[in-house]
């Protein structure tokens, strides 16, 4: 097939908008719409300077759609003093697996003079993931811990940086997917909570909770396929392979859903976020305006918690008791 702009060969059909696009038109839309998600988002403050730049942290693992997301974004803020990128790559300790994402990090990071930073569950939480995954003290998927264990030093190291805005790769799949999961399970607050982290305009979370470095997801409006395509056709250093520790079932039946939906009926990925989105917003200032439960710091290491204990510190230590007991026997 040709190109609808200007009849080179396709190399994508985008069945819910009916395009075909050759390469350059597809890089450029891809651009495009990441660029106008950080307008419409208010991402860029309009107080920001050269002389009181923005720190934005960005969560690098080496996977496509942190890659592709890094190299976008230096390509739009590379000449402006406004912005200051900060990349954030954490190690869980997984054999065979973090060190070759680690390398496509570098071989992203280096080339363009981003500053790179590498944190280690092992050196903050004196634990692997490997380690995790075979001892399980909870009975949870691996991927439980894992997601507690990244989002607390995601936190930890964006206010360490003083980082205005925490940045992810998620694509519009993930999005859709973690959409659908609220919704079917019923979970209202998540919903408000999902809106005040990472959705909608941050004019629109002005009244948030502060107590974290707000989150941003410039990437959410492009489909997984598309973000794979961009970083092949781009050559960008990505390292493809699956987590050997992945195991998220419900999240699995939910993206098999989602994409059976979408071949039948294109489009549909963007319908539920278009609708999810408004909800959210709605649902958000209804919770903020009844309040929420009451945040304290947690008693072993000081973040942001409801109880005694935060639960990357409950799961921490959980994980060591049984270490240990182990070791015992």
């Amino acid at each position: 097939m040709d190109c609808d702009k200007c009849g080179d060969e396709a190399v994508l059909h985008a069945a819910y908008s009916g395009l075909h696009l050759c390469e350059s038109h597809f890089r450029r839309s891809v651009e495009k719409r990441v660029r106008r998600r950080i307008r419409e988002d208010a991402l860029l403050a309009d107080d920001a300077t050269p002389e009181d730049p923005e720190t934005w942290v960005i969560g690098l693992s080496g996977g496509k759609d942190s890659v592709v997301l890094t190299r976008i974004l230096q390509d739009t803020f590379a000449e402006d003093p406004r912005v200051e990128l900060v990349a954030l790559t954490i190690h869980e300790g997984i054999e065979g697996y973090r060190d070759r994402s680690l390398e496509a990090c570098l071989d992203l990071a280096d080339p363009l003079g981003i500053r790179h930073e590498v944190v280690s569950y092992e050196e903050e939480f004196g634990l692997r993931m490997d380690d995790v995954a075979r001892e399980d003290p909870e009975g949870m998927a691996p991927c439980a811990y894992c997601g507690v264990f990244r989002r607390d030093l995601l936190s930890k190291y964006a206010e360490e940086f003083e980082a205005d805005k925490l940045l992810t790769g998620h694509n519009l799949d993930d999005e859709a997917q973690t959409a659908l999961m609220n919704v079917l399970e019923g979970d209202v607050s998540q919903i408000a909570k999902h809106f005040d982290a990472s959705l909608g305009s941050f004019e629109e979370r002005e009244d948030a909770d502060e107590a974290f470095v707000p989150r941003a997801k410039p990437l959410r409006d492009i489909p997984e396929r598309e973000v794979a395509l961009y970083a092949h056709l781009r050559d960008l250093p990505t390292h493809m392979a699956e987590c050997p520790h992945a195991s998220e079932a419900y999240r699995g039946e939910i993206q098999e859903l989602l994409h059976g939906l979408e071949e039948n009926h294109p489009g549909t990925r963007h319908s539920i976020m278009a609708g999810y989105e408004e909800l959210a917003a709605v649902v958000a200032e209804r919770y903020r305006g009844e309040g929420g439960p009451d945040l304290g710091e947690c008693e072993r290491c000081g973040a942001t918690t409801t109880g005694e204990y935060c639960r990357k510190c409950q799961l921490v230590e959980a994980v060591h008791e049984a270490d240990a007991g182990v070791d015992a026997d």
